[in-house]
């Protein structure tokens, strides 16, 4: 018997769920733009870590299997960001001819490795999200920054300061970090995203600008000499 006007049909909560999984699967990804810029200068901000949380993870950043690296070389860490996922290891070799003591009090993750030349010490893991500020105990101006991430959909800025992502429709929870954005290291510029639009999110830059290290003793000597030079 047909079922008359009046009546309706009900979908049990089991295949309620499994036809929105059917039509969240059904939408196709959008491409969403994002331009990352210094709000005093209009300069676009290379090394701001981008972070969408959306419901689908269709088209979700892939984590790499591993081998991040932060390097000590000339008495700076390379890279001076890194972004990595949580669970992700990261080794810190030495390729200067001095020790070093790479050390962080961040809350995602203290450590202290012990002074070391080329005998790279074990990775360390990093299990919690937030950001790691890096130090070393024998170099003052030495200061670098691991970025563990939970999202989704994230993303380092290049010199264009641009972040592309492909993702569901609807409107998505953003969040931008960058190493001058305040002095803890620790806050996050939050706001939406819609997919399928571009904007531009400027940063009010407000963290203290490094020091400069004082010159060494053989570059005080060099200077002399040109100084001694230059008054002949």
């Amino acid at each position: 018997m047909c079922p008359t006007p009046s009546h309706r049909w009900t979908l049990s909560a089991p295949l309620a769920a499994l036809a929105l999984m059917l039509l969240t699967w059904a939408a196709p990804a959008a491409s969403a733009q994002l331009q990352i810029t210094d709000a005093a200068t209009g300069v676009p901000l290379s090394e701001a870590v981008v972070e969408i949380y959306a419901p689908s993870s269709a088209g979700a950043t892939r984590a790499a299997a591993g081998g991040y690296q932060v390097v000590q070389r000339h008495a700076t860490f390379i890279p001076h960001v890194l972004l990595i996922p949580v669970g992700a290891e990261v080794s810190f070799p030495n390729r200067d001819t001095t020790r070093h003591q790479v050390y962080s009090f961040s809350p995602a993750h203290p450590f202290s490795l012990d002074l070391y030349l080329q005998e790279t010490p074990p990775p360390e893991r990093f299990d919690h999200a937030g950001v790691v500020v890096l130090g070393c105990n024998i170099h003052d101006a030495m200061e670098a920054f691991i970025v563990v991430s939970d999202a989704p959909y994230r993303t380092l800025t290049g010199d264009d300061g641009r972040a592309v992502f492909d993702l569901p429709p609807g409107q998505h929870r953003l969040r931008v970090w960058h190493p001058r954005l305040e002095d803890t290291h620790l806050e996050w510029w939050e706001g939406e995203i819609v997919a399928d639009q571009s904007r531009e999110v400027a940063l009010t830059l407000a963290a203290s600008l490094p020091p400069v290290p004082a010159p060494s003793a053989l570059q005080q000597r060099f200077q002399r000499a040109l100084e001694q030079t230059q008054a002949n």
